[in-house]
């Protein structure tokens, strides 16, 4: 006999178990509350930057891609006017 052939489609999923880290959704603790990232905020911006200065990556600090673009623009300016190093 011929085995019946399954289209992907035909498959039945199963909800896939959670795996620690994975099972919640990332928010950003350090933005709650706040519309716009301003660049004269130094000590929100210093809690997204590591000890060399450099920006975290979005899936670090939990930031959707609008906050991080927000964050990007702000830091960068705040290094040009000197407020984060």
């Amino acid at each position: 006999m011929k085995k019946k052939k399954i289209k992907k489609t035909d498959r039945k999923r199963e909800p896939r178990e959670s795996f620690g880290f994975f099972s919640e959704e990332k928010r950003c603790r350090y933005l709650e509350g706040i519309r716009r990232i301003d660049h004269k905020d130094a000590e929100l911006l210093k809690k997204f930057m590591t000890e060399h200065g450099k920006i975290m990556p979005s899936r670090v600090t939990g930031t959707t891609t609008k906050q991080q673009r927000q964050l990007k623009n702000a830091i960068r300016r705040a290094r040009i006017m000197g407020f984060v190093r």
